[in-house]
């Protein structure tokens, strides 16, 4: 995939939010309340905050309910039927989405981008907030781009992944483990963003980490 004429590189957020909260009692992490709302609806804000003015946000558990109760206007809304295999699988979802989008549009017109990256955002952690996310947006350099957030040094979330990465990314996301594998084959070609003044990178995994919602 190439950049348009336009100078500016159009990166889209790619948001996972499919997971069943298993250890939350099968709560839905993207429906989580905070600050009155649906988390979900939270992370898109920080996303598009951040620079991402379009946003495929990947559902699984409670899918419906989610889209009864968030409001996700203008979100490009994916199910993923595998979500309990894990994050693996709504990756591979996320970047099917975003590459289908892009052929579907063609030449970039008002009807359709093609991104040149995709921002890896997880729903779970609240604590990253637009700043951070706009750091690491500010990485992309080429559809081979690779960044990441780093906090302290240690490398986390967002992850940007320039497009010509997507297929074999996608390749070698299996189980929960996300881009991880990748990642870590390819470490040496990782662009890291500190985030740690700006971000704290908690999950939202257990009924303990609750109280971290507002």
């Amino acid at each position: 995939m190439t950049s348009s004429t336009n100078d500016e590189p159009q990166v889209v957020g790619l948001l996972l939010a499919a997971g069943g909260g298993r250890r939350l009692g099968g709560r839905p992490k993207a429906l989580l309340t905070h600050r009155g709302r649906p988390l979900v609806e939270h992370a898109v804000r920080m996303l598009r905050e951040g620079g991402c003015a379009t946003v495929h946000v990947v559902l699984g558990a409670a899918a419906d309910e989610v889209r009864a109760r968030a409001d996700l206007t203008g979100c490009v809304l994916v199910d993923n039927p595998e979500w309990p295999e894990g994050m693996g699988s709504s990756l591979r979802v996320g970047l099917a989405s975003l590459a289908r989008a892009g052929a579907e549009a063609g030449a970039r017109t008002e009807a359709g981008v093609r991104a040149d990256a995709a921002l890896v955002s997880l729903v779970d952690q609240p604590g990253i907030g637009a700043e951070a996310i706009a750091r690491v947006r500010g990485a992309y350099r080429s559809p081979a781009s690779l960044a990441a957030a780093a906090y302290d040094g240690r490398r986390g979330h967002p992850v940007l992944l320039g497009a010509d990465r997507w297929q074999p990314v996608a390749a070698s996301a299996r189980g929960d483990r996300g881009a991880r594998a990748y990642l870590a084959a390819h470490e040496g070609e990782i662009t890291l963003v500190e985030c740690g003044d700006v971000a704290e990178p908690y999950d939202i995994d257990t009924a303990a980490d609750l109280g971290r919602l507002g």
